[in-house]
C-alpha cells in the first residue's frame, strides 16, 4: 500500500489494528486497548509487575512463561471461581487487587497480539488507556519536540463469525483520550484528519464517559458477564502516571521522565 495509507504526511497518526500497526511505521507506536489489555497492564506496572505480551493463550504461552520465570496470567472468568486464587488477569478490576507476581505473561486476541507483532520492528511500543491517557500524551509530546513521529492504534474487537475486526468505541474513546490531551498542551506537530477526528469524538463524549462505556456493546457485555466492575476501573480518566513501554520483550514503566526510550 501507499504511503497515503500510513498517513505518512502527518507527525501524529490514527488507525485501527494489527494491520495498521505495521502499515503506520511509526517511531514510537501506543496500542491501546481499553477493556483489556492496555489497562491491565498500566496497573500491573503501576503496582511493580512486568508484562509479557503473548498472541496466544495456549501450551505456547505456559512454555513461554516457563522460560522466562513468568506466572501465566488465568482467563477472566477463571480467575472469579469459588475457592480459586486471586491470580492476575485480563481483568483491570481483578489486576487491581490480584496475587503480585513480578513477571506475568498475558495472552489477548487484540491489544497484546498487536504489540508482540511490533517487536523488532524499531518502534517504541507503548500502552495507552483512559486511566493514563494525559502521561502518555505528555511522554508523546516529548517524543515530538525530539522529531520522532507517532502512531496512535485502535485495537478494536473481532466478530465471531468471521474473526474480522470490530472497531469498539472504548478503544477509540481511549486513543481519542490521548490525542486530545496532547493537543491541550499546544503540541505543534502535525496531527492526521483521523487523530483529529478521534480527539474530537473523545471531547464530545468526555462528559458522559463511564456512561459511555457502560452502554457500548462491549461494556455491556462485561457487565453481563459479571464485570461491570472492570468498565469503572477502565473508565477513570488519568487515575494513572505509569506509560508502561516494551523493553526487552516485557513492558514495564517508561521511568520517572516523561521522554521515552528510542528503540531506533
Amino acid at each position: 500500500m501507499g504511503s497515503e495509507f500510513g498517513q505518512g504526511a502527518y507527525d501524529v497518526r490514527f488507525e485501527w489494528g494489527p494491520a495498521a500497526a505495521r502499515e503506520l511505521k511509526a517511531d514510537t507506536s501506543v496500542v491501546v486497548d481499553v477493556l483489556s489489555f492496555s489497562t491491565a497492564v498500566t496497573i500491573a506496572v503501576e503496582r511493580g509487575m512486568r508484562v509479557y505480551p503473548f498472541r496466544w493463550r495456549d501450551r505456547r504461552a505456559a512454555d513461554f512463561a516457563a522460560a522466562h520465570d513468568a506466572a501465566l496470567a488465568v482467563g477472566r472468568l477463571e480467575a472469579t471461581q469459588p475457592g480459586s486464587v486471586a491470580a492476575p488477569s485480563l481483568s483491570p478490576a481483578g489486576m487491581l487487587t490480584c496475587h503480585f507476581e513480578p513477571r506475568i505473561v498475558l495472552p489477548s486476541p487484540n491489544g497484546s497480539t498487536i504489540a508482540a507483532a511490533l517487536q523488532g520492528t524499531g518502534s517504541t511500543v507503548v500502552l495507552g488507556c483512559v486511566r493514563n491517557a494525559g502521561a502518555v500524551a505528555r511522554s508523546l509530546s516529548s517524543c515530538l519536540d525530539e522529531g520522532r513521529t507517532v502512531a496512535v492504534i485502535a485495537a478494536g474487537e473481532r466478530w465471531g463469525n468471521d474473526d474480522s475486526l470490530r472497531p469498539a468505541l472504548e478503544d477509540q474513546l481511549g486513543a481519542g483520550a490521548i490525542l486530545s490531551s496532547l493537543r491541550a498542551l499546544d503540541c505543534t506537530a502535525a496531527l492526521s484528519p483521523e487523530s483529529v477526528g478521534a480527539a474530537a469524538l473523545f471531547d464530545a463524549f468526555a462528559a458522559q464517559l463511564l456512561e459511555s462505556m457502560r452502554d457500548c456493546v462491549s461494556g455491556k457485555e462485561l457487565t453481563a458477564k459479571g464485570f461491570a466492575a472492570d468498565v469503572e476501573v477502565a473508565a477513570a480518566l488519568d487515575a494513572s502516571s505509569v506509560v508502561p513501554v516494551l523493553t526487552d520483550g516485557s513492558f514495564g514503566p517508561a521511568g520517572r521522565s516523561p521522554r521515552l526510550p528510542c528503540m531506533h
